[in-house]
């Protein structure tokens, strides 16, 4: 036969002073972890107060969340809009100009290669030129057919007086661009032309001068 448990209806001294070991009184629940907070550890106690502050404190500058920044310390590109596309101020153009028939015999005589000649001279001729938006025929003076002196290079031009030229002169334009300006170009290469022939055929001249005087000198 079980025994049966007694049950108690009314607070038993008895049985709460059995609760208690050594005459201690046993600590509510809780309350053991909520000293253990309050209490410092040893490395905090040793630590100054301001740099427990500071680690506790989140640093200068940063926030929490997104929304709490300031827009003046977001990234520029993040403020700064799409850049604005600029319209282009020169248009470029293909060109190739050959010397005039009538210089054919004064380039193979300058003793300097003559492509090297036409070179030399498109350079001069387009070194301070810009586009007139007058428009200038071509030039009906006779061109050599010798391929190998052409000149050819890329020009850029103002966009501004060319569209002036194509809307006056080609407005469906299926005219070649270099059609267009070719009547300004070609004459000024080709007076570049003469002026180094000319400078070659002084400086050759001297120099016989010089060397006659030379010679004249020595046989005296």
């Amino acid at each position: 036969m079980r025994k049966k448990i007694p049950t108690v209806t009314r607070p038993d001294p008895n049985y709460a002073a059995s609760l208690k070991q050594h005459g201690e009184q046993v600590p509510e629940r809780g309350a053991d972890v909520a000293a253990a907070l309050s209490t410092p550890t040893r490395d905090n106690a040793a630590r100054p107060a301001d740099a427990q502050a500071a680690e506790a404190s989140p640093p200068r500058g940063t926030a929490s969340h997104p929304e709490d920044r300031d827009p003046a310390e977001m990234s520029p590109q993040a403020s700064v809009g799409p850049a604005t596309a600029r319209s282009p101020s020169s248009r470029k153009i293909d060109i190739r100009v050959n010397a005039l028939k009538r210089q054919e015999a004064a380039l193979r005589a300058c003793g300097v290669d003559p492509a090297h000649v036409v070179r030399a001279a498109l350079r001069r001729a387009i070194r301070d030129w810009s586009l007139s938006p007058v428009f200038a025929p071509p030039a009906e003076d006779a061109r050599t057919r010798n391929t190998r002196w052409q000149a050819r290079t890329t020009l850029a031009v103002d966009s501004t007086a060319l569209a002036g030229l194509l809307r006056r002169h080609d407005p469906l334009d299926v005219l070649s661009k270099w059609a267009l300006i070719r009547g300004q170009v070609e004459p000024r290469v080709w007076a570049a032309i003469d002026a180094i022939l000319a400078e070659i055929e002084q400086g050759a001249a001297s120099q016989t001068v010089a060397q006659v005087s030379v010679n004249s000198d020595f046989k005296g």
